[in-house]
């Protein structure tokens, strides 16, 4: 997970440098398919299996179209209306916005400490928002936070490789997101500069296809919001460099409310962290006694595997 969020918090560098020698729609449409291409590649060399059933190929469909074609296209339309510090703080709320959903569809109940979490991380967020405005930049980067959020929920039961799903989602949101910048953009007008190719393979094969693959496995294995605390880092890392390298400072109230939301996002992680502390205790305490711990001792005080050493002792199921 450190890695996932370094990548995804230096996407939104990355962004910022592509989009000036491409449009928004292409660009997000060539970092799907990229991404997908290579994936694809790597699926036929490994021979990983391809899943038949209808409901995996429907599932990994709206896969595509919500957390390829929808989260891509915000995700990209928020870099151009808002500076990249910020852009990444409101696309990456996916912490706040998951623990209600994955309450209700998979019966992950919040603490209390994460309820408290969510409210300050929405008062962060306001903190962010008001000064800056609430233009279209603005709720383009939150509706890229819930298309994430719903490709979060849906890929949990997706039951096929990883990589599979990450391929195919990659390919059809990349497809979806061609068609609508043809309609919408026109032709492709792209000065294929040194350091646009640059950005353009970093986040195709860092940035997405690596991390998608890495992030549909641990959706597996891990509760939601444990999971989705760790992307609490992305912003780090997005305002720290673009600090560094695009020289933009979020100014005061956007350094506020950044610290706002983080701090609420760490109080998540921590409840979550203190719960499943609590659950390995129990699991510890509830352990089978031994066999030893089951011997009866009989009249003469001493124990029955003591006092017939010959006798084979019984196997607790």
């Amino acid at each position: 997970m450190l890695w996932i969020t370094a990548a995804w918090g230096s996407c939104f560098v990355a962004i910022t440098i592509a989009l000036e020698d491409a449009p928004v729609l292409w660009l997000a449409a060539l970092r799907a398919l990229i991404a997908g291409a290579a994936l694809a590649l790597l699926i036929g060399i490994q021979r990983v299996p391809i899943p038949r059933d209808p409901r995996t190929w429907v599932l990994v469909v709206c896969l595509g179209a919500v957390n390829i074609a929808v989260a891509f296209a915000t995700m990209f339309g928020a870099a151009t209306g808002l500076s990249t510090g910020i852009a990444s703080v409101l696309a990456n709320a996916q912490p706040i916005l998951i623990l209600l959903p994955a309450w209700w569809i998979y019966r992950e109940r919040p603490t209390p400490v994460a309820i408290v979490a969510i409210a300050l991380g929405f008062a962060g967020l306001l903190v962010i928002v008001l000064p800056v405005g609430l233009g279209g930049g603005v709720w383009i980067a939150l509706t890229s936070a819930a298309a994430t959020t719903a490709g979060t929920l849906i890929g949990r039961i997706v039951q096929a490789d990883p990589r599979f799903v990450a391929a195919a989602q990659l390919l059809i949101g990349g497809a979806l997101l061609a068609g609508t910048a043809a309609f919408a953009e026109g032709p492709p007008r792209i000065y294929w500069s040194i350091p646009f190719l640059l950005a353009l393979l970093f986040l195709s094969l860092v940035g997405t296809a690596a991390t998608t693959v890495a992030w549909f496995t641990e959706t597996r294995r891990a509760r939601l919001d444990i999971l989705t605390a760790w992307t609490l880092l992305v912003p780090v890392f997005g305002v720290l460099l673009s600090l560094v390298v695009l020289r933009e400072d979020p100014g005061l109230w956007g350094w506020i409310g950044i610290v706002i939301v983080l701090i609420s996002m760490a109080l998540l992680a921590a409840g979550s962290r203190r719960q499943s502390s609590a659950a390995g205790i129990a699991a510890v305490t509830t352990v089978p006694r031994t066999d030893a711990e089951h011997a009866t001792p009989d009249s003469d005080g001493q124990d029955e595997t003591h006092r017939h050493p010959m006798r084979p002792e019984r196997k607790h199921r």
